[in-house]
């Protein structure tokens, strides 16, 4: 990989690990688009030691890498995770053994940290443990800095890399390919410090807002006008679950795969980004309510406005509104059928 001229001589080092989890966050990772993934990686001098989808060293000579980077003697400027870390059974690790050395992968992972100038959690389950910690949690999964929303996790409450920074969390399920880019640019240039990561040590530059901004269907939550079912066009906050006005991401301003989102693709916003996002105590798609007033309300106003805003909004509403709302989503049929009128 080549470098533009002018830039310092080392490039910065990351190491990409992957424990409990799917890998959706790599696959996510590689629609990143203008620029691509390699573009951006050269345009903030780094350089890919290993990374277990997208290198070419495997068996011993990965396990060298690794070894170099745990024992301090292979700097590593930037480790990332991938996945949740796994204590089970009993608080062994033995559930997660790194290939070829019968060592707990937690194991590996802390020693590479230690000696990490930067960490970051990538994705919902390296953050807070995600959804492989959900349910009964019998693989004993939890997060770099976090279990759930108990700070502990694998590296401790309090945890500092040697760069000063706590665990960067870029918290999602999957992340969006632009929120690694954007946290990695930063930390090339030396511009990100603790004052740009929320409560939650996640980056502002994607939490600053809501996924509510930007949603297609904000005119019907403007007036109120409710889906009932998957499918239909109306907001889906008042009885499908969606959480787009508390969960704090760009999903809709940053359009993913350069062209939508969960809410355009029509499905509610479980708000992924968050701790226990995977134990909503729920169906994902059911907004409980009382007295039929949702709970999870809005984050951006008061619950008292919200209730009086909403009664006057449903009495406002445009007829054209209610009745798009309880619409189905048109179906996209094959030409042929669109001929016969079908």
């Amino acid at each position: 990989m080549t470098y533009p001229a002018g830039t310092p001589t080392r490039p910065l080092r990351l190491i990409w690990l992957q424990s409990g989890g799917c890998g959706g966050c790599t696959l996510s990772l590689l629609g990143q688009q203008k620029p691509d993934l390699v573009t951006a990686l050269r345009a903030a001098h780094v350089e890919v030691l290993w990374h277990p989808s997208l290198s070419e060293a495997t068996g011993a000579e990965a396990r060298a890498i690794l070894d170099a980077a745990a024992d301090g003697t292979q700097p590593v400027d930037i480790l990332c995770l991938e996945g949740s870390v796994i204590h089970g059974p009993n608080g062994t690790g033995g559930f997660h053994l790194m290939a070829g050395t019968g060592r707990p992968m937690r194991d590996m992972i802390g020693a590479i940290a230690a000696h990490a100038t930067h960490i970051i959690a990538v994705g919902s389950c390296a953050a807070f443990g995600g959804i492989t910690a959900g349910g009964g949690n019998a693989v004993e999964a939890g997060g770099l800095a976090y279990n759930g929303t108990r700070a502990g996790g694998l590296l401790g409450a309090g945890f500092r890399a040697r760069g000063g920074l706590p665990v960067i969390n870029i918290a999602g399920c999957p992340i969006h390919p632009g929120w690694f880019v954007d946290t990695i640019l930063q930390l090339a240039g030396g511009t990100l410090s603790a004052a740009d990561l929320d409560e939650w040590e996640r980056p502002l530059a994607y939490t600053s807002q809501l996924v509510h901004h930007g949603c297609a269907r904000n005119e019907y939550y403007e007036f109120k006008a409710s889906a009932e079912e998957l499918g239909d066009l109306g907001c889906m906050m008042e009885n499908l679950g969606c959480k787009g006005t508390q969960a704090r991401a760009d999903c809709n301003t940053r359009a993913w795969n350069g062209s939508g989102s969960c809410l355009t693709g029509g499905y509610p916003c479980i708000n992924c980004t968050a701790p226990g996002f995977e134990e909503p105590g729920h169906s994902f798609s059911l907004t409980p309510k009382i007295s039929g007033i949702p709970i999870g309300l809005p984050t951006d106003m008061p619950k008292a406005w919200f209730v009086a805003l909403a009664s006057l909004s449903k009495a406002a509403t445009p007829r054209r509104l209610k009745e798009n709302a309880a619409r189905p989503t048109p179906a996209i049929l094959p030409r042929d059928r669109r001929k016969e009128g079908a």
